[in-house]
């Protein structure tokens, strides 16, 4: 079984496979990112939208990931995207701030933060 550290990397792994990442949560799981006011729960809204991410970003890939905060049921950690959005040829440069909460070997929640100002830049068209 999993702990929250091991499904954070785990799910920063999978990024670019939406129904890997999703297996990761639990049924009634969570993937929230409230600076943005979107939330997604069970692993298929979650692969859904993962999914549509990479429509838009097929690139999107999380790197330079540093977990500051490990427990067996709690995870927190930083991690960047460097990425050409399509749509607006932007590139899309974020550096997130992750909490994961793990029950039973899944993911129970994952939220995280963002720049929301350097979102709009990239998903904007001018």
């Amino acid at each position: 079984m999993k702990n929250a550290t091991q499904l954070l990397e785990a799910y920063l792994a999978n990024i670019q496979d939406p129904a890997a990442a999703a297996r990761l949560f639990a049924d009634d799981g969570i993937l929230e990112l409230p600076t943005i006011n979107a939330r997604a729960q069970g692993p298929e809204a979650i692969e859904t939208f993962i999914a549509g991410l990479l429509v838009r970003v097929p690139d999107f890939r999380f790197k330079n990931i540093d977990i500051s905060i490990r427990t067996e049921d709690q995870a927190f950690g930083e991690y960047q995207v460097e990425a050409l959005v399509l749509a607006t040829g932007k590139t899309y440069k974020q550096t997130y701030a992750g909490r994961l909460v793990a029950k039973d070997g899944k993911i129970k929640l994952l939220r995280e933060a963002l720049d929301t100002l350097a979102a709009s830049q990239a998903f904007s068209k001018d």
